[in-house]
């Protein structure tokens, strides 16, 4: 079995790869061609245990996300939420492989918005929004700087020192791509100008005025995932030309900035595209430089068994990682 850090993944493994193999994914999942049950939730004494698996038919491979939330856990000086990617080889039905989970989840989530970013987005959009700064916010920013030719990254959160320490941050960590980053004072007038706004928070309201979107935008909602968090305004949801999500079945049972909307009659499931069908058919992507565009995402267990077979191909390859 290979056992795959964080570190190792990042040595062999990139936001690009990453971004192809998300859209092979959802292909794969809006053609059928995978099985994912849902979730397994257990509540244990000190928190929750979550077994997340999925078969990928094309080429019979098997893998499950472990994800435990143990709240306690920072005061043992362990991660709240610590997680595992397991795979099994197709051929002897043995695990094959163990990869850091909490990386392979912010890898894959990032990349997934990069692949509706990609698809959806102007080709020539150079102003973005990233708004949060929590766990998943470096993968997004990545993301959206490796699909785009970006020159101004505005970058806002509710906590103002937490967003100007990771702008700092951020700006040493992606010197490398050409974009200005830069800490938003101004959020309103920053979303008027953005061709590209990605938002990955937990909020219970909308986190931008949808009312402040310009023509042509691209908004991607990351982070809401309970029937209850509502980061994307409704307003934008009704007004969008075209309407994305990763899988139907997890959108519509979990995110609440799309599940009121359609309760409201604002919008119906008709609606709306999966990711996979743009790749099927990229006709059903953007057709000019004035049409509003949204992705919203809450994750899928065909995501972190796709990209975690391709990183253990690439891995066991270039001989990174140790074997046991």
């Amino acid at each position: 079995m290979l056992i795959l850090t964080a570190k190792d993944i990042q040595q062999c493994y990139s936001m690009k790869e990453a971004i192809a193999a998300d859209k092979q994914a959802l292909k794969i999942y809006t053609q059928g061609n995978s099985e994912v049950p849902l979730r397994i939730n257990f509540d244990v004494q000190n928190g929750q245990c979550l077994f997340m698996p999925a078969h990928i038919k094309d080429n019979d491979v098997v893998g499950i996300k472990i994800v435990s939330v143990f709240p306690n856990n920072p005061k043992l000086g362990k991660p709240s939420v610590p997680a595992q990617v397991l795979m099994i080889d197709p051929k002897t039905g043995e695990v094959c492989a163990m990869l850091d989970g909490t990386y392979v989840t912010q890898l894959r989530t990032g990349a997934v918005q990069g692949a509706a970013t990609d698809l959806l987005a102007k080709k020539e959009a150079k102003r973005a929004v990233l708004i949060g700064t929590g766990g998943q916010a470096i993968s997004q920013l990545e993301a959206m700087l490796t699909v785009r030719p970006l020159t101004d990254v505005a970058i806002y959160d509710i906590d103002t020192n937490k967003a100007k320490q990771f702008t700092e941050e951020m700006k040493q960590r992606f010197a490398h791509f050409p974009a200005h980053l830069y800490f938003s004072q101004d959020l309103d007038s920053d979303i008027s100008r953005a061709d590209i706004i990605t938002s990955v928070t937990t909020s219970n309201t909308a986190t931008f005025n949808g009312e402040k979107v310009k023509s042509g935008a691209h908004i991607n909602g990351v982070g809401a995932y309970t029937p209850k968090m509502h980061e994307i305004p409704e307003s934008v949801v009704k007004q969008a030309d075209i309407r994305v999500l990763d899988t139907k079945d997890g959108v519509f049972a979990e995110a609440g900035d799309i599940i009121d909307p359609i309760n409201q009659q604002l919008v119906t499931k008709d609606d709306f595209f999966e990711l996979g069908d743009l790749v099927i058919d990229p006709q059903k992507c953007r057709v000019n430089d004035q049409q509003i565009t949204l992705f919203k995402t809450v994750g899928t267990a065909v995501l972190d068994v796709y990209v975690g077979y391709d990183i253990y191909l690439k891995a066991k390859q270039q001989g990174i990682g140790t074997q046991i």
